[in-house]
């Protein structure tokens, strides 16, 4: 048995095999193919968790990554528990473990819930309102504690975590960000076109709303059919990559996208080979956003109780899970797609009791819904509903200009909503795009582009399933063509679907009608707490998204932003374009700190670092001191000297012969481009244009302050190219400072920096014989005084190796800093370490280095300097 509440055939589950999972202690049956809310939903459970401020039952909504109340736990054994994960992502396996959150002793009997009773003492603000109070002793004794113990949903985990996490980097001719109907169509144009393609999408399979398809046809075939064979055309073809369960979760500057892909949380048994998730870091010449729409939930009292849930997502279960979510629905709507959902469950035998459309006039698809016995009733909306855990009835009343409200009761297990679809724009805005509204669908779609990117489909605000082909191929080769490959012949697809026309704001859809009627179900904002906010003062729209808290946590807006502009502007008395539009900041899912990470935890966490000699001194009995992550050798005693005694021999060796030092561990950056020399110019205090090619500067970096922030002498090594170095522990700093300029003041520069501190052994040799000690080893280079000044670079080769010969000194003696390969590092240093024993050389630490520093006058920035 694998619930009551199956379809006895159809869906893309896999119905000869059976999986057992338990849920708050309670064991289930559910199909592979499942996921959790598909195996719950199928078992007839709606009630799922509690919310947030009020510890309301609450149940599941959606079906894809826009849930904003099946938030669970799940338990993979030691060190291994997750919180907040939602549960319409998660892939059912056998013996999945999950629980339900925010709820105490249990889900059904939650003493939180007195929070619901005391609700006018929790309206929007009441916090900021609290701090704000005289009582300061008071809040710091009774507020603050209870707040601090009741935030957040899941409790974190305390033991380590024990998966693995990979990250790595990947560039592509054209990324698509969307496996539906117009990112299969995309994938298509791109790769007939030759370019090299990725394809991602954060559902386990490829196609979108496709799969959910009934009665749609592409090219006279079954959309379904269609899109797994084109999933399974574009997968072998060598330069399509396709990524499922991977969300692109950040859109950043030049083209780079974020990716997520979950490998292994969906098998029962993880293998050690895999890392549990992976971040892929991409690269991407062109962008094709196809990451569909959300729909829409209507606002009404109660639309918040276990068994309310968006139209689209009863199908998804329906159509691809085999799953009647209610056994007697009630479907309310202000767009066509919810009549397909009603004709649907009609036809899998769930008794419909009624259409309620806020429409006057619906249109065809109430004159099909009719035609298959469901009743329409136009200008109606819902007044309330009934039932604790799981909704048992609602109230229909009538709506419009002159309606006389006289509400109908009507019993049902499972009421359908569905307010019109937003157009899933998240991505884009991160990108920087421009939004403009669309009064037909009552929401924003891109505007401008920003950066080399294209939107199509239900994201660009196309709906009907032939545009939405077309429009997806045609992105798809315009990208490629962009991307310097060759144009393809326009193609027109052939589609039939059902509708998705139509939507409704929120200040249409809410009636006058008491009790509490929610926009964001996540964070129990209600329309009366946008309305306060409004009346309190609050005017930008980002003001009122954190005084109420709405759109804020996992959710982000996506099901509650349209609906909250809505109310805003209708309180406002102004038209929705006026009030504006949140912010759509990355994360668009919540991405786990381990996949951030990587392997930066642990010992890798802040990892040693060791030059290419590390062994060589060790060898040689050198005492190591650790500078920044690296080891550095420190001086190198002889049998019964201390460490003075050792580093009075090696500065004065270095004096009367010569000395070689290990100085990999400065930082070196390349700056390449046109601009390079303006780039230096505005960065450092030197000037930098009249620098010769072949020559060195040392080079002084301020903060905006003033005050002294880095040095390091920069070789010119072209026109267009710098060789900078940094002192050891200020490497990262100066980079990200660079960088930080490079793209918020100087972005009109064309300038491009490199990171080449590990690429690069550097072996300093100093004295008075450094020259005679290098010469037989240098090839392509004169080493003279008059072809080699000091503060010079010359490209040549050393022991057969590429070398970056640099001609300056930190000792003040006659010096050179010898570039290598790091590969050819420990070769290098012992061929010059061969030959310096014939001149009675010595190998010296940074103790030594600071003592000959110091006689010279040379300054260490960030210990002889205190900023200014």
């Amino acid at each position: 048995m694998t619930g009551a509440f199956r379809t006895p055939a159809g869906g893309r589950i896999d119905r000869g095999k059976s999986l057992r999972f338990t849920f708050d202690g309670k064991v289930y049956a559910g199909l592979r193919g499942d996921t959790l809310a598909s195996a719950l939903l199928g078992n007839g459970v709606h009630l799922v968790g509690r919310s947030f401020k009020y510890h309301r039952p609450r149940g599941i909504v959606a079906a894809g990554a826009d849930e904003p109340n099946a938030l669970v736990e799940v338990v993979r054994g030691q060190g291994r528990r997750t919180p907040n994960l939602r549960a319409t992502q998660i892939e059912l396996y056998e013996g999945l473990i999950a629980f339900s959150q925010n709820r105490w002793p249990s889900l059904r009997h939650d003493v939180g819930a007195v929070n619901n009773a005391l609700s006018p003492l929790f309206a929007a603000g009441f916090y900021y309102k609290t701090f704000m109070g005289p009582t300061r002793g008071a809040w710091k004794r009774l507020y603050e504690p209870a707040i601090r113990r009741a935030a957040g949903l899941g409790a974190a985990p305390k033991e380590p975590d024990p998966d693995r996490y990979a990250q790595l980097y990947a560039h592509c001719d054209v990324l698509i960000a969307g496996g539906g109907p117009a990112g299969l169509a995309a994938a298509l144009g791109a790769a007939e076109s030759g370019a090299s393609v990725i394809l991602c999408d954060e559902a386990a399979e490829i196609g979108g709303s496709l799969l959910d398809e009934s009665s749609a046809a592409i090219d006279g075939r079954p959309a379904r059919e269609w899109a797994i064979d084109l999933v399974m055309a574009l997968a072998m073809n060598e330069r399509v990559h396709i990524l499922p369960r991977t969300t692109a979760f950040g859109y950043y500057a030049d083209n780079f996208i974020a990716l997520a892909e979950r490998v292994t949380d969906h098998l029962a048994e993880p293998t050690a080979q895999l890392p549990r998730e992976r971040l892929w870091q991409v690269r991407a010449k062109e962008v094709v956003l196809a990451t569909g729409a959300i729909e829409r939930p209507l606002v009404f009292p109660g639309n918040d109780r276990p068994g309310v849930m968006l139209a689209g997502a009863a199908r998804t279960y329906l159509n691809r899970y085999g799953v009647k979510c209610g056994a007697r629905a009630v479907v309310a709507t202000a767009c066509d797609s919810a009549y397909q959902t009603a004709l649907d469950l009609k036809r899998a035998g769930v008794e419909v009791a009624l259409i309620a459309d806020l429409r006057a006039e619906p249109g065809a698809a109430a004159s099909a819904a009719a035609g298959a016995g469901i009743r329409v009733l136009a200008s109606a909306a819902i007044m309330d509903t009934s039932g604790r855990h799981r909704i048992a009835g609602v109230s229909i009343g009538q709506v419009g200009a002159g309606a006389t409200v006289a509400t109908v009761s009507h019993d049902c297990d499972v009421l359908l909503v569905s307010g019109g679809w937003t157009p899933t724009v998240h991505l884009f805005s991160q990108s920087r795009g421009k939004l403009r509204f669309d009064e037909h669908l009552q929401a924003f779609v891109p505007g401008v582009s920003a950066q080399r990117e294209r939107s199509a489909g239900a994201c660009n605000g196309t709906f009907e399933l032939a545009a939405v082909l077309d429009e997806g191929y045609a992105c798809g080769a315009a990208a490629a063509q962009a991307a310097g490959f060759g144009s393809v012949a326009a193609r027109t697809f052939s589609a039939t679907a059902p509708s998705m026309s139509g939507g409704a704001s929120a200040s249409r859809a809410m009636p006058n009608a008491k009790g509490k009627a929610f926009i964001d179900f996540q964070n129990d904002v209600t329309v009366n707490d946008i309305r306060l906010a409004v009346r309190e003062g609050f005017r930008s729209i980002e003001h009122v998204k954190r005084y109420t808290t709405t759109g804020m946590a996992t959710d982000q807006g996506k099901t509650s932003n349209m609906n909250a502009l809505a109310v805003a502007a209708g309180t406002l008395g102004k038209p929705i374009p006026q009030v504006g539009l949140t912010t759509f900041r990355p994360p668009y899912t919540p991405v786990t700190f381990g996949t951030l990470a990587g392997t930066s935890r642990g010992d890798l966490f802040d990892p040693v670092r060791r030059t290419a000699t590390d062994a060589w001194a060790r060898e040689h009995g050198a005492v190591f001191e650790d500078v920044g992550q690296w080891k550095r050798a420190r001086y190198f005693p002889l049998p019964g000297e201390d460490m003075h005694q050792s580093v009075n021999r090696e500065c004065r060796v270095t004096r009367q012969s010569a000395g070689i030092f290990d100085a990999s561990t400065l930082g070196k950056i390349e700056i390449v481009g046109p601009d390079a020399a303006e780039f230096m110019n505005r960065l450092y205090t030197n000037a930098w244009t009249k620098l010769g090619v072949g020559r060195c500067r040392y080079g002084l970096m301020l903060n905006e302050a003033g005050f002294v922030m880095d040095d390091g002498v920069v070789g010119r090594l072209a026109p267009d190219r710098f060789h900078v170095t940094t002192t050891t522990g200020g490497a990262a700093h100066v980079l990200a400072h660079m960088e930080d300029y490079l793209q918020t003041e100087f972005a009109d520069l064309k300038v491009w920096l490199t990171s080449i501190t590990e690429q690069w052994t550097v072996i300093a040799v100093q004295g008075p014989r450094a020259r005679e000690l290098l010469m037989p080893l240098v090839e392509g280079i004169d080493l003279s005084r008059e072809a080699l000044p000091h503060m010079s670079v010359r490209d040549g080769s050393i022991c057969g190796v590429p070398t970056r010969l640099f001609r300056v000194s930190f000792t003040g003696e006659l010096g050179f800093e010898v570039n290598v390969p790091a590969d050819y590092g420990l070769a290098v240093w012992e061929a010059i370490w061969t030959e310096a024993r014939r001149f009675d050389a010595v190998a010296y630490g940074t103790e030594a280095m600071h003592v000959m520093r110091a006689e010279k006058g040379y300054i260490i920035i960030g210990q002889e300097t205190d900023g200014t």
